[in-house]
């Protein structure tokens, strides 16, 4: 089952590229909408309790120890299904606009996919390098091919500069994965199965420089300050479908993969570096909502309001206790549906106004109520407001955070009060105020609203049913940061 939730999409994007053109975005939408169908079939059968669950495991390069090794927990079933949904609007909505090469479009999306679910689904750690790093090759293609030159920035100098960042982190990534692995089998058998990794352990003194190999290639990933340094760019001038899921998904494998990878295989390092994270993490909040406040470009609005969120992830995590982890995984989830329906909005608005800078527009709800409302349900959606469901994952993280250190508690949440200041002058100054020139106010289509509503209303269900992530994701959560703290004590 998860093989064909993994493969199914890259086996669309091949046939769409050889189909002719008419029928590829026909194709490229019957290969997410079964992987959507076959993801819930799988959540329906998930039982929290159970572990580590649809196992696969066929050995793949014996005399490496490397595994063909799938299965789901409560860690990678909500993102699995994060994954599956959001793919789902990001086609339709090229397929209703067309593109060019639209055959090669589909494909380079829907291999996006195919590596973004093997990474969450991995349970060999080769395995989920080898996925981690296949992510960033079909978005190279997208950002460079159908992105554009926006703002002084080439779209071919922004993907190059994306593609140096994430190849330096991931390298160091397959570095420390063969190392830990090497290290861990003392002369004997090697093996890269994760569950036995984290038994057979790794001494403290090779965990402290392992654990920055893996988390640099993560922070790049996510991204977080400091090592965001690509993301302004790539953003300006990547398609926005693609950077919706890019933003959306991709952007969360990174904190996933502290969750899957170091905290269970490097337990002392994890301790030890405990501070720094969380100072990061705090860092990150700051620094993102700060930028967001002060950009008009509503891509990088919405691009640093992400780096902002991931910082609160981050520093879930780090908090290394339940409530800082369950937040962190509710957020992951809760964020990416929130985020791509708003860049999908972000496109509607450039679409009725030519621009994408809020200090060119205003006045787009006189004539668009109900436009209005769901992007006022979005925007809300980022805000730590009781009602929605930012504010319980901000609320189970700082909690957590709160346990660890009362004074980054203090400061990570001055970040609820600047999202308070960039989200609602993004909206005020794209809906309200007097018209401008040249702007078209029109209502959303009900084609444009069957994209994007569903994902919207998620949002509103979790935000008074979050039990619904939490409940699922909470036995994993706390075998892995249990397993974490006993492994550091002992």
């Amino acid at each position: 089952m998860l093989s064909l939730i993994i493969w199914i999409p890259l086996v669309a994007g091949l046939i769409a590229a050889l189909a002719p053109r008419r029928f590829a975005p026909w194709i490229a939408g019957t290969g997410a909408t079964a992987t959507l169908a076959l993801v819930i079939a799988v959540l329906i059968g998930f039982d929290p309790d159970g572990g580590m669950q649809y196992v696969t495991d066929v050995t793949w390069i014996p005399g490496l120890g490397v595994d063909y090794n799938l299965g789901i927990d409560g860690l990678s079933i909500f993102l699995v299904l994060l994954t599956a949904v959001a793919w789902v609007p990001a086609i339709a909505f090229t397929a209703s606009r067309g593109t060019e090469r639209s055959g090669l479009y589909f494909l380079m999306l829907l291999a996006g996919e195919t590596a973004t679910l093997g990474a969450f689904l991995s349970q060999d750690l080769l395995l989920f390098v080898l996925f981690f790093d296949l992510m960033i090759v079909p978005f190279y293609f997208l950002f460079g091919i159908w992105g554009k030159d926006r703002d002084g920035v080439t779209a071919s100098s922004a993907t190059l500069k994306m593609i140096v960042f994430t190849l330096i982190g991931s390298l160091l990534m397959l570095v420390g994965a063969i190392a830990l692995a090497v290290i861990s089998a003392d002369g004997g058998d090697l093996t890269f199965n994760m569950t036995e990794l984290a038994a057979r352990g790794l001494p403290s003194g090779s965990q402290n420089w392992i654990f920055w190999f893996f988390a640099a290639a993560f922070l790049v990933k996510m991204p977080a300050f400091p090592l965001h340094g690509w993301m302004p760019d790539a953003y300006r001038a990547a398609p926005l479908p693609a950077l919706a899921v890019f933003s959306g998904v991709l952007s969360k494998v990174g904190a996933y993969g502290f969750l899957r990878v170091v905290l269970p295989l490097m337990p002392d390092a994890t301790e030890l570096f405990q501070t720094v994270m969380l100072i990061l993490g705090v860092a990150t909040i700051i620094y993102g909502s700060v930028m967001a406040f002060t950009k008009t470009d509503l891509r990088l609005i919405l691009g640093f309001s992400s780096v902002a969120q991931l910082g609160f992830i981050t520093a879930g995590i780090f908090a290394l206790n339940t409530s800082g982890a369950e937040g962190a995984v509710f957020q992951m989830v809760n964020h990416g549906l929130v985020v791509v329906p708003a860049f999908l909005i972000v496109a509607l608005i450039a679409e009725r106004t030519g621009s994408e800078d809020i200090s060119r527009m205003g006045g787009l709800a006189k004539k668009a109520p109900v436009f209005a409302v769901i992007f006022l349900i979005v925007t809300m959606s980022t805000l730590a407001l009781p009602g929605s469901p930012n504010f319980i994952g901000e609320f189970f993280i700082l909690n957590g955070i709160l346990q660890t250190d009362v004074a980054l508690a203090i400061i990570a949440s001055s970040g609820v009060v600047f999202a308070a200041f960039y989200a609602l002058r993004m909206y005020q100054l794209s809906m309200h105020n007097p018209l401008s020139g040249g702007a078209d106010s029109r209502e959303i289509s009900v084609r444009d609203g069957l994209m994007i509503v569903p994902m919207v209303l998620v949002t509103v269900v979790l935000a008074f049913c979050p039990q619904l992530i939490i409940h699922g994701s909470e036995p994993a959560v706390d075998t892995v940061v249990t397993l974490s703290n006993a492994e550091a004590a002992k």
